[in-house]
């Protein structure tokens, strides 16, 4: 039995983009892991070695530079970054969820202006949600944006910002009316370096896990944007559109997930047959092949859930429940079996030598990150009232 059998969803070509994928990963980003970590962030240079690659944007149209696929192949590149044991590239945000807002809601001149650099990898992108006194309450969201002639000037702080520190745009959840709670809010594109007026990159956040990706806050002090950049056109339709694209930020979550579980069974099994105790593998010992035996159920049982959630999505049919489910159940899941595979490396598990001991930390924030598992059970729950 392999962890590791071609998906359902994939075809021969798929499964070439995996194979560059994982090339891409090995050759190009693991390299400079411990750089990475050292500085806090990727090299920025990976991003455009990814779009000459064509790795970057694969399923944006190819009109607007992508690839022209489909959700599956953001899919097949995050799924082998996870088997490389690479956090540091923002990928996930970047293409997977703030291209598709652009894709989404900007004009056909903003598309074609903005998407041939992210697909290209001279943007990389992020998105400013988070707000130190929200969390996930976005309803709560203080950053406001207040029209001055042709412009926006927007005021606020935000914080747990992944690409803050790199991102050369930033898509900003603001307050550009007086309506309470959803009703006001925005979503504006902001085009940033280290030198733009009104704009600060914070603190490169120390985290527990993940540490080669950049996590910032970042500071808007009458930060001024065209009009023009208003996503959407229409001021007040922010919150209708993240929750338009929360499930596949959701969804491409479970994925990244999922790959951690993978790997973390996979590394369990070589080393206890590789380890030897009392005289013998440790994989002779029946609590450490019933241990086995039960997590790579877990990780056979996400994967079918997954793939059929991946198929939902390119077909168009993946709804918010079933998102919601995929993101919370197989996220709670990894770090389950990320403790498990840990426990049966014993002190080496601790070690930060061992790949287990950076999947047991990188994992944990998922179930926070694109909206905390305790919010994820409460929509699922509202789905089921009559």
């Amino acid at each position: 039995m392999t962890l590791t059998a071609r998906p359902r969803w994939s075809d021969d070509e798929l499964e070439s983009v995996r194979e560059l994928a994982a090339t891409y990963f090995t050759k190009e980003v693991l390299p400079h892991a411990e750089k990475h970590v050292a500085q806090g962030h990727a090299n920025r240079d990976l991003y455009n070695k990814a779009g000459e690659l064509g790795l970057l944007g694969m399923s944006i149209p190819e009109e607007y530079g992508g690839g022209g696929g489909t959700f599956a192949h953001e899919a097949v590149l995050l799924e082998e970054q996870g088997r490389a044991g690479d956090t540091a590239m923002g990928f996930a945000v970047d293409i997977g969820i703030v291209a598709h807002y652009l894709l989404a809601y900007a004009t056909e001149e903003q598309k074609k202006a903005w998407l041939p650099k992210v697909c290209s990898g001279e943007w990389v992108l992020s998105i400013a949600m988070t707000e130190p006194g929200t969390g996930s309450d976005l309803q709560a969201i203080q950053t406001r944006a207040v029209r001055d002639g042709d412009d926006y000037l927007i005021s606020g702080s935000k914080t747990f910002i992944s690409n803050g520190i790199l991102c050369d745009a930033v898509v900003i959840v603001a307050r550009t009316g007086d309506e309470p709670g959803a009703k006001g809010l925005s979503l504006i594109l902001a085009e940033v370096d280290d030198d733009t007026p009104g704009f600060t990159r914070g603190r490169n956040l120390d985290k527990l896990g993940q540490k080669g990706q950049d996590t910032a806050e970042l500071f808007f002090d009458e930060l001024r944007v065209p009009a023009s950049n208003l996503l959407g056109g229409t001021e007040g339709q922010g919150f209708y559109q993240l929750m338009q694209q929360l499930p596949q930020e959701r969804l491409l979550t479970a994925v990244i997930a999922q790959s951690a579980i993978e790997k973390a069974v996979a590394l369990t099994v070589d080393y206890t047959q590789d380890r030897k105790a009392f005289g013998a593998p440790l994989f002779a010992l029946q609590n450490t092949r019933f241990e086995l035996a039960e997590v790579a159920t877990i990780a056979r049982i996400g994967r079918v859930f997954l793939d059929d959630c991946i198929v939902q999505h390119v077909a168009g049919n993946l709804d918010t429940p079933t998102a919601s489910m995929a993101k919370y159940w197989i996220t709670d899941r990894a770090t389950e079996v990320a403790d498990r595979c840990l426990q049966l490396f014993g002190g080496y598990g601790y070690m930060s030598e061992y790949p287990i001991s950076h999947i047991y930390a990188d994992v944990r924030v998922l179930r926070i990150l694109a909206g905390a598992n305790e919010v994820m059970k409460e929509l699922i729950a509202r789905s089921l009232q009559r």
